[in-house]
């Protein structure tokens, strides 16, 4: 399952590096990109969306899923 997520309040490449980690600790995830031009991160696994929001919003970012 791939998920979609607009996520705001990334200004620099160590904010990519945070949401990516906080991403990539949720069970289930498989593999993780983040773009900071576009604010968008693109998650691979069988973690829902909701779980993928708390971990980037706990890390101090918003987020909210992008209907494919």
């Amino acid at each position: 399952m791939m998920v979609k997520l607009k996520v705001t309040g990334m200004s620099c490449n160590h904010c990519v590096a945070a949401v990516t980690e906080a991403l990539r600790a949720v069970p289930e995830v498989k593999a993780v990109a983040v773009d900071l031009g576009e604010g968008e991160a693109t998650v691979e696994g069988a973690a829902t969306a909701a779980e993928l929001i708390k971990a980037i919003i706990d890390e101090g970012y918003g987020a909210e899923e992008i209907s494919v």
